[in-house]
Formats: structure tokens, C-alpha cells, sequence
């Protein structure tokens, strides 16, 4: 009778309460103007991206990993619960704040270039997160939700991204075709040459799709890639006629930072990974081993569980605390920060992900996603099986 009655105690989220710590990302676009003040010294404004990009992957490696999975018993409950989205709520006009302060911090201090370079790395880190808010919140259905996940992607011009990555990505993942998922020996730098624009273009041929069906034209207000880009015009323009048109070169560098971190997310995420084909030439459903999963603690409290992305592609609807673990999946070494890193250095992260991925297939080169160019190469490097 104990055992049965423990069994039937409610679930008791053990991270309730560490979800907060995410809502402190956007005070990071402080830190560095804090310290500057106190010091004088424009070095401490490369302050929170040393803690980025060194100490988060050290602080994730020393924290380890987090494999425990909410009861599916308790799915319903957790995503009734309003107190984890009203965190993500809470985000959204934290993430404009700290653009806007940003850009009165750059407009206002005399800083040397090395100290705008630093305000830009930092600020474009927090339109990042910008862009992480807008994915989960893109993702669900109350209306409300979906607006505001247009209001935190308009600070740095990546509205199109809902359009995008619902419609687009989650349909073509892990394929040739999916201009969001990188090949094996594709370095981060070609593969945002096909990224960028093409997120653009897909984004924007799928949205005229969409109102043609409505029999509405592709210049209109209901054009949701049209929607936020008014947003973001409307806060550019208002910045610059508040402190300058000098300005806009700033909140121009920043966002391209910020995009480029979404570039980042999507290289890392499903680095030469492929779905088979059936008979017919259809792809097989997404399923959580054609993503690189991360269960490292301390990076997903910040990123609410977006590195657990093995089954955020396999359930896209499913909220952030209710992301499983799942066992037998392609695991990244570390979280999402000090992957991004090695990424920028393209031969340390082909010397950390390509005997990881051939691993995972068994050697078999059918179940790699390949650049072209790199593809006969790699095969020979790595005594892949081809049939």
C-alpha cells in the first residue's frame, strides 16, 4: 500500500524554480556598461562574452548533465501550469529593453571601436535570445503567444523566422533540401551563405503560398514575414531619431550578430544527419535521433531546453519543461555555448563532430547528409560503407 501511495504523489518539477535564471540573460547586456562606469576601462565590456563563450561551457562541463524526464502523467499538468509561460512572457519586453539600452549605451559614451565591437558581440548575444524566446513561443497556438513571438524577433529584423522554421525547417529537416540543416564537412561560414538567404527566401515563398490560397495578394498586412519586419522599422527609426542616425550602424552590426546566432543553433543542431527515403522517395518523419541532443544543465536553464532538440523536432508543439531525454541519441560534448565556439574554428569542430557522427551511422554513408564537395573525400577518410 506505501508503495502504491508514493506512486501516486503529484510530480514535483525539480527545476521549477531554476527556469528563472533565464529571465537574468538580458541583464547581461549591462554588465559591461556597469563595469565600464565604475572603472573607466572599456576592456570590462568583453566581460559577459568571455562568460558566454569560456565560462558557461566550463561552468556546463563541471555541472554535467541532466537526463531526468518529467512522467507523461504529468505532460498536461506542466503545460497547464501558467507560471512557465508567463517567464517567457516576461522575456519579451526584457529583450526590447536591453536593445534599446544597448543602443542609448553606444550612442552616448565616447568608446573606443574595440569597446563598440564589444557592445555589438554582447548585444547581438541577447538578440539571439531574442530569437530562442521567439521559437518557443512561435511554436504554440494561443494567439497571444504567436504575437509575441513576432514582438521579440522585430529588435533585430528576424520576423521571418516563424514563417521559416515552422513551415520550412520542420518539414525539410535533417535533407539536401533544408537550407537549415548543415552537411558533414560544411564549415558554419558556407553553410550561412545558403542559410541566411535562404531562410529568407523560403520564408517568404511560403507566406505568398499561404495568402494566394486566401486569395489575398503578397504585399499586405496580412503577410506574416511583412508583420514583424513593420516592427522592426518602426523601432529602428524611432532609435535613430532619439539618438542619432550615427546609431544605426550599431543596431545594423548587432543584428547580424544576432542572426548569425541562429545560424550557429541550426549548424550545430543537425550536423550531417539524414532521414531515409521509402520506396516511394518520401522522406521518413522526423524522429529524435536526426538531431544533436544536449542535456547539459546549466546551458538549457538558460536556453529553456532548446538543446534538448531531439524531441523538440520529434513533438514541436511540446513546451520547454516538458523535453524529454531520450537514450541511444547523438549527443553534443557540450552545450550549446561552447559548441558555437569550436564551430567558429571549423577544424576543431570537424575534429569533434566528424568521428562523433560517423559513430552514430555505424560507418554507414547512406545515413549521412554530405557536402557535396567534401562527400568522396570523407568517405575515404573514414572507410564509410556506401552500399
Amino acid at each position: 500500500m506505501m508503495a502504491n501511495a508514493s506512486l501516486e504523489l503529484p510530480y514535483h518539477d525539480r527545476k521549477r524554480w531554476a527556469w528563472l535564471f533565464s529571465l537574468l540573460v538580458p541583464g547581461f547586456v549591462g554588465l559591461g556598461p556597469a563595469l565600464y562606469l565604475w572603472s573607466g576601462e572599456p576592456l570590462v565590456l568583453w566581460a559577459p562574452i568571455a562568460y558566454n563563450y569560456f565560462i558557461v561551457p566550463v561552468i556546463d562541463l563541471l555541472m554535467g548533465e541532466d537526463q531526468s524526464n518529467p512522467p507523461e502523467s504529468a505532460v498536461p499538468m506542466l503545460d497547464a501550469d501558467p507560471y512557465y509561460r508567463y517567464i517567457t512572457y516576461a522575456a519579451v519586453p526584457m529583450m526590447w529593453l536591453a536593445f534599446i539600452f544597448a543602443a542609448w549605451f553606444v550612442a552616448t559614451y565616447p568608446l573606443p571601436w574595440h569597446g563598440v565591437l564589444a557592445v555589438i558581440l554582447t548585444t547581438g548575444g541577447i538578440g539571439g535570445f531574442c530569437i530562442n524566446i521567439g521559437h518557443e513561443l512561435g511554436h504554440k497556438v494561443p494567439h497571444i503567444e504567436r504575437w509575441l513571438a513576432k514582438l521579440v524577433l522585430a529588435p533585430t529584423g528576424y520576423g521571418h523566422f516563424t514563417v521559416e522554421h515552422n513551415r520550412g525547417h520542420h518539414i525539410e529537416v535533417a535533407t539536401p533540401e533544408d537550407s537549415a540543416s548543415s552537411r558533414m564537412g560544411e564549415s558554419i561560414y558556407k553553410f550561412m551563405l545558403r542559410e541566411v538567404p535562404g531562410a529568407w527566401t523560403r520564408a517568404w515563398a511560403l507566406e505568398t503560398r499561404r495568402l494566394s490560397s486566401l486569395g489575398l495578394p503578397a504585399w499586405s498586412l496580412k503577410n506574416e514575414v511583412i508583420q514583424p519586419l513593420l516592427m522592426t522599422a518602426v523601432l529602428w527609426i524611432a532609435l535613430c531619431l532619439w539618438l542619432g542616425f550615427t546609431v544605426l550602424p550599431f543596431i545594423l552590426a548587432a543584428s547580424l550578430w544576432s542572426n548569425f546566432q541562429l545560424t550557429s543553433a541550426n549548424y550545430i543542431e543537425h550536423y550531417g544527419l539524414l532521414r531515409a527515403k521509402d520506396a516511394k522517395g518520401n522522406y521518413e518523419p522526423c524522429q529524435p535521433h536526426h538531431s544533436w541532443n544536449s542535456n547539459h544543465v546549466f546551458s538549457n536553464w538558460a536556453v529553456f531546453h532548446l538543446q534538448r532538440h531531439s524531441d523538440h523536432h520529434a513533438h514541436p508543439a511540446r513546451r520547454y519543461q516538458s523535453l524529454r531525454h531520450f537514450e541511444h541519441l547523438p549527443e553534443l560534448p557540450n552545450g550549446y555555448f561552447g559548441m558555437f565556439s569550436a564551430a567558429y574554428i571549423p577544424a576543431l569542430w570537424f575534429r569533434l563532430m566528424d568521428q562523433r557522427l560517423v559513430d552514430f551511422v555505424g560507418g554507414d554513408a547512406r545515413k549521412i547528409n554530405f557536402d557535396a564537395r567534401q562527400r568522396e573525400r570523407l568517405i575515404e577518410k573514414f572507410k564509410l560503407t556506401v552500399a
